[in-house]
């Protein structure tokens, strides 16, 4: 065999460095953080610690899959073998074995899947259009006199969004035009609402807000008649619906869009506490410079934590629990092994001890006769006399005679 020399320039790595330097590549990708993947289960497994694992497959390729016990336990029914389903998460390296996996935090059937397909095809078709264009994006007023509520009069966003505003901004006065927002009947309420709000003139601002929930509760929100509706918008339009991770066409189509209803309150209005220093100050230039650092401050803020999440041990810990219930399940087969091997030896020192046992000389008819006084063993003739007690054992017990 030849063997290639490294050159002096030559920089030669280690099996950890260039696996930390795969992971690295893989998480600062974010595609590859923020994904679902449609596929069979196969191999699922359940830890003795509540993680589970295992792997997604299609006709041509298939990748290793872990959800931890917090993800876990928040679901109503665990994966199955041969179920299609659409599993969210990221995908990173597992460095122990230098192996690609998707870390799964939601998991879904996969009729689900076949609507999040509609849904994208309704979101390229609109954005072809230019519907979603940053260019058409209108600034917000910065000091909405009326604002214009959509939602549900009895859901828990209406209470939210009215208790940002009352403690940010109670100058502003909201009008709530009422509306289902899940169900057949919502879109074409949501649009009429919206309708409702535009034609009253003294509506600066409006809020379209719901709660988090699955994606066929939030699909009124991504209906393409509620996507035009907010784009044709007289008043710039907000859209806080569902949690963080959700995203609805009404998303792509508002002016701006907040991660929750409470959020996007807080993002219509200023707030008072600041309105009362740049009053205080008496001085606009003043009031400038503050809110220019403020947004130094906070994309280096965002740079740090940014910076943070890439230092976090959180990866590292992920990687120790999975070698953890590795190490656990190679400890307890080799536990099981050392007792079946010790059990085997056992009955071996059993089976010879038995061999060797008077006990077995006396089943196959013989006794021991022992003297009752002395308790010494009778072997010849002439260790007795007449009239000596002795005792006999046979193999079922032991009786006395007397020498005649």
């Amino acid at each position: 065999m030849n063997w290639r020399q490294p050159s002096f320039f030559q920089i030669t790595y280690t099996v950890s460095q260039i696996t930390a330097y795969i992971k690295g590549l893989l998480e600062v990708d974010f595609t590859l953080q923020d994904l679902w993947v449609e596929g069979e289960v196969s191999n699922s497994s359940h830890s003795t610690t509540g993680h589970v694992y295992f792997s997604l497959k299609d006709e041509s390729a298939r990748i290793s899959c872990v959800m931890w016990r917090s993800q876990a336990q928040r679901l109503a029914r665990l994966p199955q073998d041969g179920e299609q389903v659409l599993a969210h998460g990221r995908v990173s390296v597992y460095e122990a074995r230098g192996a690609y996996q998707f870390y799964v935090d939601a998991i879904q059937p996969s009729g689900l899947g076949l609507l999040y397909q509609q849904v994208e095809a309704l979101k390229q078709k609109l954005a072809a259009e230019g519907l979603f264009d940053e260019a058409l994006k209108r600034p917000l007023p910065p000091f909405p006199r009326v604002i214009g509520l959509v939602t549900s009069p009895v859901g828990a966003a209406l209470r939210d969004v009215c208790n940002v505003l009352r403690r940010r901004y109670p100058l502003a006065k909201v009008l709530l035009s009422p509306t289902l927002v899940q169900g057949e009947q919502a879109a074409e309420q949501i649009v009429q609402a919206l309708e409702a709000l535009n034609a009253q003139k003294e509506v600066d601002l409006v809020i379209v807000a719901r709660g988090g929930g699955s994606l066929e509760e939030l699909m009124p929100f991504n209906d393409e008649r509620v996507a035009r509706a907010i784009r044709t918008s007289r008043a710039p339009v907000i859209s806080g619906v569902g949690h963080e991770t959700d995203f609805t066409l009404a998303d792509f189509a508002a002016d701006l869009r907040a991660p929750t209803p409470s959020a996007a309150a807080e993002m219509a209005v200023p707030d008072q506490e600041e309105l009362r220093a740049i009053i205080a100050a008496r001085c606009d230039r003043m009031a400038r410079l503050a809110e220019d650092r403020l947004a130094r401050a906070r994309q280096a803020l965002d740079a740090q934590a940014q910076r943070l999440e890439h230092a976090s041990p959180r990866n590292r810990i992920n990687s120790a629990r999975q070698r953890v219930d590795e190490l656990l399940s190679r400890a307890q087969t080799r536990l099981r092994h050392e007792l079946a091997l010790r059990g085997e030896r056992l009955g071996g020192l059993r089976a010879r001890l038995e061999s060797l046992s008077p006990l077995a000389t006396l089943d196959r008819g013989y006794a021991l006769v022992r003297h009752r006084e002395t308790g010494q063993l009778i072997t010849q003739v002439g260790q007795v006399c007449r009239g000596d007690e002795l005792g006999v054992r046979v193999s079922d017990g032991e009786f006395g005679v007397r020498v005649e």
